[in-house]
């Protein structure tokens, strides 16, 4: 268990080609107010260490030993093997199960409470599933080793933004936004921004399906049938509640104002409006698990891996972000 008076933080440098490992490097030559572990290969990190000349300093860490605080220019990491050296931009199947034990030895380092919070650097879904695994994110992979229902949300300095559905095509979401569905992120929402962001009385922004949140039936019948019940039941029980609203208006501005999140149906429906207004400062936090996990707002970019040319700015906000959260917990 964690017993220092600081967090401590672990990151799994997500997918071995991409930009993760060198990112987490990066990190480390900054100066935290936390305990920092890497989860990743020790030589992977040596690797990108050696080829962009960062001069960090890696100490190899197992579970129970004591760590100091965090020193730039130097960092812990918890080793798991790379099958297949790597090469920085060139996805490798051999690897696909490696990335899956960062994160499961991950999972079970923060479901023990050896630490406090979880940061993962971006995976590649595509190459894991070519290995053989069926994967489809980190937010279904964490909810079910914690046998939870996972609510993402994403969040920036101007406003956050939650997803009703998750890595569904767009032909599956109308079936999976059910009042049950609903009832429950909700319910996650209100709980998690009570606990882990000391809001005492969040105000939830819920977006409609349908453009223009069906125009009173005209352009789809979800908000009538589905939406509306859930959200006029809950406002009966005391939530606080605004909806269902235009999602082409919901995420400007005026239409955001007073909200604490806005509940978006589908992923483009309120991603893309997040990452053009807060791209590189956006983190993605999973709600609903019964430990803090947050993560990057990017990909792999496995063009950019190597050149030491990738933009830290969103893994430094997760941190930021799991420090804040991890610190309240202590409030």
């Amino acid at each position: 268990m964690n017993t220092s008076k600081i967090p401590r933080l672990l990151i799994t440098a997500g997918e071995p080609a991409g930009i993760g490992p060198e990112l987490c490097l990066q990190i480390a030559l900054l100066d935290w107010p936390a305990e920092i572990i890497v989860c990743a290969d020790q030589e992977l990190l040596k690797q990108y260490n050696v080829a962009l000349d960062l001069n960090v300093e890696i100490v190899e860490w197992q579970p129970g030993e004591a760590i100091q605080s965090h020193q730039a220019a130097k960092i812990y990491c918890y080793q798991v093997t790379l099958p297949v050296r790597t090469t920085p931009g060139t996805l490798d199947a051999a690897n696909g199960g490696y990335v899956l034990e960062t994160l499961q030895k991950a999972a079970e380092l923060v479901q023990s409470n050896q630490v406090d919070a979880l940061i993962t650097a971006p995976v590649h879904k595509g190459i894991i599933n070519e290995a053989g695994f069926a994967f489809t994110g980190h937010t279904e992979f964490f909810a079910n080793l914690a046998n939870t229902k996972p609510v993402m949300m994403l969040t920036c300095p101007e406003f956050r933004v939650a997803l009703a559905t998750t890595h569904l095509s767009l032909r599956e979401v109308p079936d999976a936004i059910t009042g049950e569905l609903l009832t429950e992120i909700i319910s996650i929402l209100d709980s998690d921004l009570k606990t882990k962001y000391h809001i005492s009385e969040p105000t939830i922004h819920v977006c409609g399906l349908n453009p223009h949140a069906g125009e009173s039936g005209h352009m789809g019948k979800e908000e009538i049938d589905v939406i509306e019940p859930v959200l006029e039941q809950m406002r009966s029980e005391g939530y606080r509640l605004k909806g269902p609203l235009a999602a082409d208006t919901a995420l400007t501005p005026k239409g955001m104002k007073g909200s604490d999140v806005t509940l978006a149906m589908y992923h483009d429906q309120g991603l893309s409006v997040l990452k053009f207004a807060g791209f590189g400062r956006a983190v993605n936090v999973t709600l609903g698990l019964p430990f803090i996990r947050v993560s990057v707002d990017h990909g792999t970019a496995l063009d950019l891996a190597g050149k030491g040319v990738a933009d830290v700015g969103s893994l430094k906000a997760a941190l930021s972000e799991a420090i804040l959260m991890a610190s309240s917990l202590d409030d």
